[in-house]
């Protein structure tokens, strides 16, 4: 059975995931030239339009080798959720289904992968009035003090999110006034197994203090192509410190940097700090997630090289859906497919 079948039939995806700073999109550009596919960027950061260097978005030269989608959706200034991001993403994974490409899913956003290839967690709609009176609290008292809020009431949950991460802390906040009910339970409850494809997940990992090198080399090289330039642009453009997307790595630091509220120098260490501890949240999160197949790279890996082992794994995923039971829906496709091959 042709590769191109099997996709159409089964409609499989696979997933590249693992911490900032590890290479995912270079890697993922080497796989998908193999595969003759697109990336689905899954980046909460790569949505909004006009945040390119803090977010590492991939260069024009790599979008047209390349298309990269599910970038550029929104400006800074407009919401976005796990829930928009599934959404905008299954329509891409239906359209290279139809053309019998096999979706490649990279990035290191954990929530919007478990919500696409896991199912979305129900919840509660949006209560305004709630998240108005949220925004207020952490405005006045500051963004700590919502997070030790949710300690009293979410402790399991408290623990995985950071103190700044207020868009997730609200929402959980929200949650519970509207529900009585723990997020964390809701969650636990729902387990995440609403597969709606057969799905290879692949984590990338390397040595830890190798990882902290790449990232210290990271955040040099942003500052060296603009992003203290481009965070004050955005300053410039009107969009506050306090929007959800200004407190993306980088911009939140440098904001601060650009109101006077600390030096540049500690800008620069605030952001190397920030981007550590958030790797390693990252990778927590995904060690955490069942059934992913681990690489672990080294720093002399090139993304070639890289591509090669993720291959490995493709082939072999591939190979064993092929030998499943043929889905019924899927039957008259393959049928009129091989009779006109």
């Amino acid at each position: 059975m042709k590769q191109t079948d099997i996709i159409s039939a089964w409609k499989p995806v696979v997933a590249i995931v693992g911490p900032t700073a590890i290479g995912k999109s270079r890697i993922g550009i080497e796989v998908a030239k193999i595969l003759n596919t697109e990336i689905l960027t899954a980046d909460s950061r790569q949505v909004y339009r006009g945040m390119d260097i803090g977010t590492d978005k991939p260069s024009l030269a790599e979008q047209q080798n390349i298309p990269h989608r599910l970038i550029d959706l929104v400006d800074p200034d407009q919401s976005f959720n796990a829930g928009d991001f599934r959404c905008h993403a299954i329509q891409d994974i239906a359209r290279l289904h139809r053309l019998g490409l096999l979706p490649l899913v990279i990035g290191g956003t954990g929530l919007y992968i478990r919500a696409l290839l896991r199912g979305l967690c129900p919840g509660p709609p949006a209560n305004q009035l709630i998240r108005s009176e949220l925004a207020q609290e952490a405005k006045i008292q500051g963004p700590a003090f919502l997070h030790e809020k949710l300690q009293q009431v979410d402790p399991e949950l408290a623990q995985r999110l950071h103190p700044n991460d207020q868009p997730k802390i609200q929402r959980a906040l929200e949650v519970y006034r509207i529900l009585g009910t723990p997020l964390s339970v809701i969650q636990q409850q729902h387990r995440f197994d609403d597969a709606p494809y057969p799905s290879l997940w692949i984590g990338l990992t390397m040595e830890r203090q190798t990882l902290y090198q790449r990232i210290e080399t990271r955040v040099d090289w942003e500052i060296q192509k603009g992003l203290v330039e481009e965070t004050q642009s955005l300053m410039n453009q009107g969009f506050s410190r306090e929007l959800g997307s200004m407190k993306g790595l980088g911009y939140r630091q440098f904001s601060g940097y650009l109101a006077g509220d600390y030096s540049y120098e500690e800008a620069v260490r605030l952001l190397k700090r920030d981007t550590r501890h958030f790797a390693k949240r990252q990778l927590t999160w995904f060690q955490k997630e069942s059934g992913i197949q681990w690489i672990t790279l080294k720093e002399s890996d090139i993304p070639g090289q890289a591509a090669i082992k993720i291959m490995e794994h493709i082939n072999q995923f591939l190979n064993t859906i092929a030998n499943l039971p043929i889905p019924a829906e899927a039957t008259s496709h393959l049928k009129s497919s091989q009779s006109s091959g």
